[in-house]
């Protein structure tokens, strides 16, 4: 049963029960349910009645290490990208939340030196990554069926229509976890799979401290 606000994920007839609580301990318990518990087979297991039912299944694959390439030259500058995919897959009816977040600010670092997370121009991320000759930034972008609306487009602007233009909508990393993907409902066996694309651009006046510069980020799929 569900409403514009609201969903009920399960009922149940009953003769008692409830939410009890003490200093210590929570308990929920229903009373006068028939044929409930957990039955298994070789391949199947079922969960009878409305207690057993309400664990969710919740899966995240992929995310793998990403090497931006190609090299960017200290002198002339210039724009290193790559990319990594996640597949999330859920049975929980209210569906699923994927973030990413940093783990330092800026993203980007190196012993004491750093490259700065991308700023957008305005509230939201910027349909075009932009790099002027005085800039050095890090940025990322998700793509993807089930992207939320911040970054999706109409073809000119992000956070607008529902489009999904490829490499577009670039924005900033953060320390707070950045929500990139939803889905409200369950997408199991499916699973949805989101790309997330980085990018490194350093204009031609900026000259960083050589070396290899590293960004760890935590991608974290949450059920709803």
């Amino acid at each position: 049963m569900q409403s514009a606000n609201y969903q009920i994920q399960s009922d149940s007839i009953n003769v008692g029960g409830g939410l009890s609580t003490s200093s210590n301990f929570v308990l929920e318990s229903t009373a006068g349910e028939v044929a409930t518990g957990i039955s298994s087979s070789t391949n199947y297991t079922l969960k009878a009645g409305y207690q057993q039912m309400q664990e969710v299944y919740i899966a995240i694959t992929g995310a793998q290490d990403v090497a931006l390439s190609p090299s960017i030259p200290g002198v002339t500058g210039g724009t290193a990208n790559g990319s990594t995919t996640v597949r999330v897959t859920t049975d929980s009816p209210s569906g699923y939340a994927l973030t990413v977040a940093s783990v330092s600010t800026p993203a980007m670092q190196k012993a004491a030196d750093s490259i700065a997370d991308y700023t957008p121009a305005g509230a939201n991320p910027d349909f075009t990554f932009s790099t002027g000759a005085a800039d050095a930034h890090f940025g990322f972008t998700p793509e993807g069926t089930d992207v939320v609306q911040r970054y999706k487009d109409n073809g000119v602007s992000c956070n607008a229509g529902v489009g999904n233009t490829t490499l577009s909508c670039w924005d900033g990393l953060s320390t707070t976890p950045l929500t990139v993907a939803s889905y409200t409902a369950s997408n199991h066996p499916q699973g949805a799979t989101t790309t997330l694309n980085f990018r490194v651009g350093v204009g031609g006046s900026v000259v960083p401290a050589p070396g290899v510069y590293v960004a760890t980020t935590t991608v974290t799929a949450l059920s709803l």
